[in-house]
């Protein structure tokens, strides 16, 4: 409190001193008029440390003195207008100069678009990732983990006095888990609480799990008041850092809750944005550390905030070419998709564990859902790259594929939430949950992004996968190498043979002697048509544990 009364304090002496003409002051003959001279100095110095204090603590806006431009030019002219001769000119001449620095301060975006692109500048690369299909594709929607919630709410001791706070994905002790805190409901309800019970834990992977109440007492949350509000508290503790986002609830491989919050720099006169590092408060005591990008504790995922990673979309997408290219030509800019779970951005995790945030790009003409690419940004390192996928190919964006999903279930009234792009058995391909109207997971969507007319829906994300295979083949679809099952070879004799047609082409399902069953579409293959029983045949298919294996190349022994 010492530091921002400090602050306050010198604020309101150095403006009383604008305010007050002095050289009227010296004029002044009368004994009697200087206590009145000095109480009125008194009396405005009190009022001014007052609002300058009450303006910093309740806004926790940083106390730089670059975040005073606007206070300085309303007090200087207030100062011009007030004094008189020589003192006029020279607070006059404070007056111009503060609305110089004003005018700086209002059009600095238009001549840092530059550098904010460079800040944001991607890696870029063609190819779309592949899908380990054995995995679990995608987490259990956000909406529909806070229903959950919701409903074991009971768990919690004195009810009442809370209630459930934001939602977070993140890796703790190997599992990919929801987190959200339970927060006080009110301020009375903190004044007689004081500390909050705990959090909530879903799995993010299993739609089926049931929420876990984890007790861990927290004084400092975003629900607190006065020097508990952890926000207010970091901002105590840090009264001249630049903080961006939203604090977030970190849980450490011994389930200990904390609270981060990213900070950074302004990229020119206290606009944009660059990301630095990360501060750390344990909820329970209020210790804090703060942390660079290049030394994050393994067990923090989000490091960099949604917010940042949303802002730097923006600079990567609009800024290309500069700021008035972003307003008027529109060269070469990419819009990113507000299609996203937290801050326009979806978290989430690749093989390896480590949280990524995607979002996708569309183009800024209307009426026009072609994806122009993606990007994956590490969320500890703030790293990121951008696919544009096969550029001799058109991809459907996020928006186009829950537009899908609305027509699908229109009658039902259900629509998709959080879309991710996946290469599933080669195929640019959408993965979305779908919902009900009352939030509850119904569904996993796949469609294709090149193909729309390829869609298929299944109860869990593997079951909708293993149908989108066979809509590949029917669809005349890719079903290739780049998906990670093995590739294997096979030679055996046809046991039983099944064919279906389906549109130009046919299906060819066959059953070797091995007891395995294998799928190919005469588009592959056109000789494929010509299948019978007791035919030997040699076949290279992909390993993908599947009841129908899928073969890339085929040969029938005496017709090839």
């Amino acid at each position: 409190m010492g530091g921002i009364f400090l602050f306050s304090l010198i604020i309101g002496i150095v403006t009383a001193l604008i305010l007050i003409p002095i050289y009227k002051n010296e004029l002044v003959k009368g004994k009697k008029d200087k206590p009145i001279q000095m109480g009125l100095l008194v009396a405005l110095l009190v009022i001014l440390l007052l609002v300058v204090f009450g303006f910093y603590y309740f806004s926790n806006l940083d106390r730089n003195l670059s975040s005073l431009w606007p206070f300085a030019i309303f007090i200087t002219a207030a100062g011009a207008v007030f004094s008189s001769g020589k003192e006029r000119i020279f607070k006059g001449i404070l007056f111009i100069g503060n609305i110089i620095l004003g005018i700086y301060f209002l059009t600095a975006f238009l001549f840092n678009a530059d550098e904010k692109y460079e800040i944001a500048k991607m890696n870029e690369k063609v190819e779309i990732k592949s899908f380990d299909e054995k995995e679990t594709p995608a987490s259990v929607p956000p909406q529909f983990a806070r229903n959950k919630m919701k409903k074991a709410f009971g768990q919690v001791p004195n009810t009442s006095y809370y209630e459930l706070g934001s939602l977070q994905i993140q890796k703790v002790d190997g599992e990919y888990v929801y987190i959200a805190p339970v927060e006080f409901s009110g301020f009375f309800k903190w004044w007689k609480g004081e500390q909050t019970p705990g959090y909530f834990s879903l799995s993010a992977t299993d739609s089926s799990a049931n929420p876990k109440f984890i007790k861990s007492e927290m004084a400092y949350t975003p629900s607190s008041f006065f020097n508990k509000n952890i926000e207010r508290h970091i901002r105590m503790k840090y009264p001249k850092k630049i903080f961006y986002g939203d604090v977030q609830l970190e849980i450490d491989e011994a389930g200990k809750p904390y609270y981060i919050q990213s900070f950074g720099d302004f990229v020119s006169a206290r606009n944009g944005f660059k990301v630095k590092g990360v501060v750390v408060v344990d909820s329970k005591n209020g210790e804090t550390k703060e942390y660079s990008l290049a030394s994050i504790p393994d067990y923090i995922d989000g490091a960099v905030s949604p917010e940042v990673v949303s802002i730097q979309n923006s600079y990567f997408g609009n800024y290309v070419h500069g700021f008035w290219n972003s307003i008027f030509g529109k060269s070469d800019v990419k819009l990113p998709s507000d299609e996203g779970t937290e801050a326009n951005v979806s978290p989430i995790f690749n093989e390896n564990g480590e949280m990524y945030y995607f979002t996708d790009f569309t183009s800024p003409k209307e009426g026009v859902d072609s994806m122009l690419g993606y990007s994956l940004t590490n969320a500890k390192t703030g790293k990121a790259t951008y696919y544009t996928g096969n550029p001799e190919e058109s991809y459907m964006d996020s928006q186009g594929a829950l537009q899908i999903i609305e027509k699908k279930f229109i009658e039902k009234k259900w629509y998709g939430k959080m879309p991710i792009l996946y290469n599933f058995y080669g195929e640019a391909s959408w993965l979305t949950p779908v919902l009900d109207s009352n939030g509850f997971l119904q569904n996993y969507f796949i469609v294709s992004a090149a193909n729309p007319e390829i869609s298929v829906y299944g109860n869990t994300p593997n079951d909708a996968l293993r149908l989108y295979k066979t809509a590949l083949q029917r669809g005349g679809g890719r079903v290739d190498g780049s998906s990670k099952a093995e590739e294997k070879q096979i030679s055996g004799t046809v046991f039983r043979v099944y064919k279906e047609k389906s549109g130009d082409y046919t299906v060819v399902y066959f059953l070797l002697d091995n007891r395995q069953s294998y799928m190919i579409s005469s588009e592959k293959e056109p000789m494929a048509i010509y299948l019978r029983e007791g035919d030997k045949v040699t076949a290279r298919y992909l390993e993908t544990g599947e009841e129908f294996l899928p073969v890339k190349e085929f040969m029938i022994e005496g017709l090839q």
